[in-house]
Order: C-alpha cells, then sequence, then structure tokens
C-alpha cells in the first residue's frame, strides 16, 4: 500500500520532558509519597526518556493515512508501496493498527488511535509517564512516539489471551518456578567448587548431542554427528551427561526415557574402550559414571538458562520459558542424589 505524500507538519517534532513537580499536581504528590515512604528507583534506570511528538491527528473512521504518515517519520527507510497494515478490532476504548513491511511482523510499530472524548476518562499525559517509567524498567514495549490522538509503539510478539485461557494454572504459576537471580548465582557457585574437584579431562565436545544431531548411516554401520554450532573445548563428562539427558526429548520431554545405571555403564564402557583402544577396569567406568551425573546438573543448568534468552528473543514457534522450567525442575529434583555420588577409591 502506498503512503501519500505527507503534508507540512504543523509544529517540528518536539520532545516530552518530565516537568519539575508541581504542589498541587497528582505527579508531584506522588513524588512525595513515595520519598517519604522511603521508595527509591534503581539506580541509573531513567524516569521517563525523551519522546518525539508529531503534530498529526489520526481520522478514527479512516486510520490508515495518518498512520502512513507517522510510519513516513518513524520509519522512513521503508518503501511507501512494501507497508503492509493489519487491523486488531479486541479493543473497546481505543482503534489500533499495525504497520510492517517483513512478513514475520519482527519490525512493527502499532499505531493506537484514543478513542473520541476519551479524555474525558483518561489522563493521557499520566499514560505516557506511566509508559515510559515502566519502559525504562523493562516491563512494557517502545514507546515510538506520540500524536495529537494517540500513541505509536513496539508490537510485542505473543497471543492476547482470552478467558480460556487465563483459568490455565501453567499461566500463572510458571514464572514462579524460575529461579531467581540469587538462587542461580548460588547454585552456578555451587556447580563451579563441586564439579571442579572431580578432574575430568577437557576435550573437543560436541556440546548439543541431541538426537536428531545424531545420523546413523546403516549401510555401513557408521555414526556421525552433525550441527556444530555449540562445539567446543569443554569437559569430557559435560558432554556425555548432555547427551544422557537428551534422550528425554526436547518437544515432549520426559525424563522417564533417562538411560539407568545399567544402561550408562555399558555405554561408557564402549566409550572407554574406544577411547584407550583397550579393555578398562570396572573403576575406571564407574568413575566416568559419577563424573557424567554430576556434569549433568551442569547441563540442566545451562540449557535452562539459554530457554530463558531464547524466550525474549527468539522468534521461533517454541515455548522456550516452559522447556526452561522444565530443565530447572529437573535439575534441583536429582541434585540431592547426585551430589551424594562418590567417586571410586
Amino acid at each position: 500500500m502506498a503512503v501519500p505524500p505527507s503534508a507540512p507538519l504543523p509544529c517540528s517534532p518536539f520532545y516530552l520532558r518530565r516537568q519539575a513537580p508541581c504542589p498541587q499536581c497528582s505527579w508531584g504528590m506522588e513524588e512525595k509519597a513515595a520519598a517519604s515512604a522511603g521508595c527509591r528507583e534503581p539506580p541509573g534506570a531513567p524516569r521517563a526518556a525523551a519522546v518525539p511528538c508529531f503534530g498529526i491527528s489520526v481520522d478514527q473512521d479512516d486510520i490508515l493515512p495518518g498512520a502512513l504518515r507517522l510510519i513516513q517519520e518513524l520509519r522512513p527507510h521503508w518503501k511507501p508501496e512494501q507497508v503492509r497494515t493489519k487491523r486488531f478490532t479486541d479493543g473497546i476504548t481505543n482503534k489500533l493498527v499495525a504497520c510492517y513491511v517483513e512478513e514475520d511482523m519482527r519490525d512493527c510499530v502499532l499505531v493506537r488511535v484514543y478513542g473520541e472524548r476519551t479524555e474525558l476518562l483518561v489522563d493521557r499525559e499520566n499514560e505516557v509517564r506511566n509508559f515510559q517509567l515502566l519502559r525504562a524498567h523493562g516491563c512494557a514495549p517502545k514507546l515510538y512516539c506520540t500524536f495529537q490522538n494517540g500513541l505509536c509503539y513496539e508490537y510485542m510478539r505473543g497471543m492476547a489471551l482470552g478467558p480460556e485461557h487465563i483459568r490455565e494454572p501453567r499461566l500463572f504459576s510458571l514464572s514462579a518456578d524460575v529461579p531467581t537471580v540469587e538462587v542461580l548465582e548460588r547454585e552456578l557457585a555451587w556447580l563451579k567448587e563441586h564439579l571442579s574437584q572431580l578432574d575430568s579431562p577437557v576435550v573437543f565436545c560436541h556440546n548439543d548431542l541431541l538426537c536428531k544431531n545424531i545420523i546413523y548411516d546403516s549401510t555401513k554401520g557408521h555414526v556421525r554427528f552433525i550441527d556444530y554450532e555449540y562445539a567446543g573445548y569443554n569437559y569430557q563428562a559435560f558432554d556425555i551427561g548432555n547427551h544422557f539427558n537428551e534422550f528425554a526429548g526436547v518437544n515432549e520431554v520426559d525424563y522417564g526415557r533417562y538411560p539407568g545405571r545399567e544402561s550408562q555403564l555399558q555405554w561408557l564402557r564402549y566409550y572407554l574402550q574406544a577411547q584407550k583402544g583397550m579393555a578398562v577396569t570396572p573403576r575406571e567406568v564407574e568413575r566416568l559414571y559419577v563424573q557424567v551425573n554430576k556434569f549433568a546438573l551442569a547441563s540442566h543448568f545451562f540449557w535452562a538458562l539459554w530457554a530463558l534468552i531464547q524466550n525474549q528473543f527468539s522468534t521461533i514457534d517454541f515455548d522456550f520459558l516452559r522447556y526452561a522450567v522444565i530443565r530447572f525442575r529437573q535439575y534441583f529434583k536429582v541434585k540431592p542424589q547426585v551430589s551424594a555420588l562418590e567417586m571410586p577409591k
């Protein structure tokens, strides 16, 4: 859809900056109340970032022309004929349209037009301040600009919930299963101290030996590994422990498939014999068994953190948060029994 030529703006863009608190305004009173209660904002976080304001008024009954004029200002590098739009109809106070050029909507600008006379009910200046404050603390999308009767902000990927969703326990208790930063730091320190005493040799590792990264050629009886993006030097026991963890699967995770002691001992015996080119003693196999199962904890910890990062940034259709919770739960479930394993004398 082509963007119509932009008419001269009634005023050049200016910036909304926070004004000095007034004794009569609610903003000033909120500040005084917070100060008297001893509240402090986290150091270094801006209270309100500067936001462009355009002198454009968008017609509620014909949103697209005004929305596309705003896109000219916010995304001047977009070719007008490539801009796509999508109307959202769920809201009952404002009107909303998305503007984007790429199919995956990775860079998408939402244009929200205020409902007629809604300023009688909603303090729009306070809304902008709240938006900026929440964004400064990572709790809201980016606010790109305001205009005479609305604002533009970042599109947040995901699904808008319906009444059938919000009763699901996984939605209102999942985040509680993600350990706090303090717990993660404590567990990381424990892993470093505990695993460093095991003397597992450092070797070149694949580090991601899930089932789909192992190719078996039945005609030749060969096994080959693919996908080396995580490959590098690491502890030998981590690579094997990680591989055993992957027996549980990724999409439908079932740790009932984690190999038992006898299966592991058989696997590890073959591994050591292939590595050494000779027979190995039961003590050598038992030693590697203990190392592997302890380093399997590090595998859970690593991939849980990986999933949390992916949950923030990945555009792949996968429930990374759920996967992180599953790995953390398994970590804490097996940690007591695994940490009790002792190296053979």
